[in-house]
């Protein structure tokens, strides 16, 4: 599984259709499809873009997409195609699609995934890559690469009794080897507060930290000790402070400062700048109209250098369960 930073051919991503993304009312629903639409028309600016569109959705989708985009109609449950979909490889010059099991994010009563369970399988065929099919109930939100062989992940997600009960880190390790190439793991005990919460993922890896390039790991960092991922960012570093990567270096943390906001109606919220998406000379980063969104940007651009940040207000992702990352998975170019 290369870095997300390497060259890409296009990104993909799943268009609201029902449910809790929509939300209860008319406005609820525009701004969600505002809000995905957002991310889908800026990354256009980059690459090509693909999004899934449940059947019933196609003349609203085009409403709110670009022209240029793609669409593939489907039959979805959800929006979130980091986790339905599959999770790409490549050998340079062949592309591989990872399927993994998906059971909405461990068998979660709130989720349906009967449709979203065989996404995977269709994506990699959209994209002409070879299937390696896993029995590993995982999501794309958690794992997170350097693309020489390290591997993020937290134990209450791969080792959740919901998704693979039973399975030890050997295991799953084994199985990240087999997939995705990582030939060293880095375990971090647990994700942020909310989204360990009922309705969150139990711990997805990609809100809270990600390789900015070999080597260098960037942190959300909560400073304020009135929120509780203050003591669950102490914990974290900790863990990456005792890792070392798979040519055995110690990791760098640059610290990704949290929003100032700590609450919204629902609690202490897991707002994170940690989950932007890398396109070709772009980052598309969450912004919270907060205090905190222009020193989160500063410190984007000083990680990626030569690339454009573009800031997309987040909070309508955040309120329905993910953010800019959570709905997009890049597809990594391939050598003609």
């Amino acid at each position: 599984m290369p870095h997300e930073g390497d060259r890409q051919d296009r990104l993909w991503v799943a268009w609201p259709t029902k449910g809790y993304t929509l939300g209860d009312t008319a406005e609820d629903a525009d701004v969600a499809r505002r809000t995905w639409s957002a991310v889908a028309n800026a990354a256009a600016h980059f690459q090509p873009v693909t999004v899934v569109v449940d059947p019933r959705a196609v003349g609203i989708a085009r409403h709110y997409l670009d022209s240029q985009i793609d669409i593939r109609v489907r039959d979805i449950d959800d929006a979130w195609i980091r986790d339905s979909g599959p999770t790409f490889v490549t050998d340079g010059a062949r592309l591989g699609a990872v399927t993994w099991v998906f059971n909405g994010w461990g068998q979660q009563d709130w989720a349906t995934w009967d449709l979203d369970a065989t996404l995977g399988p269709a994506v990699a065929d959209w994209a002409g890559a070879e299937r390696v099919d896993s029995r590993l109930v995982n999501e794309g939100g958690g794992i997170h690469v350097d693309g020489r062989g390290t591997a993020l992940v937290t134990d209450t997600v791969q080792r959740d009794p919901g998704r693979n009960p039973g399975l030890s880190r050997a295991d799953v390790e084994a199985e990240l080897v087999r997939t995705i190439g990582a030939t060293t793991v880095v375990w971090l005990p647990r994700g942020l507060t909310r989204d360990s919460d009922t309705f969150g993922t139990r711990g997805h890896v990609d809100i809270v930290a990600t390789f900015s390039s070999p080597g260098v790991v960037l942190l959300h960092d909560q400073r304020d000790d009135a929120h509780p991922d203050h003591a669950v960012t102490a914990e974290i570093r900790t863990a990456l402070a005792d890792a070392v990567d798979a040519d055995g270096r110690r990791l760098e943390i640059v610290d990704l400062p949290a929003p100032a906001a700590l609450r919204d109606a629902e609690g202490f919220v897991d707002y994170s700048y940690v989950n932007h998406v890398l396109v070709n000379g772009a980052v598309l980063a969450c912004s919270f109209d907060d205090p905190h969104d222009a020193d989160a940007a500063m410190i984007l651009r000083d990680v990626y250098p030569g690339r454009e940040v573009v800031l997309v207000d987040a909070r309508p992702l955040f309120a329905r369960g993910g953010g800019i990352h959570c709905i997009t998975q890049q597809q990594p170019a391939v050598a003609p």
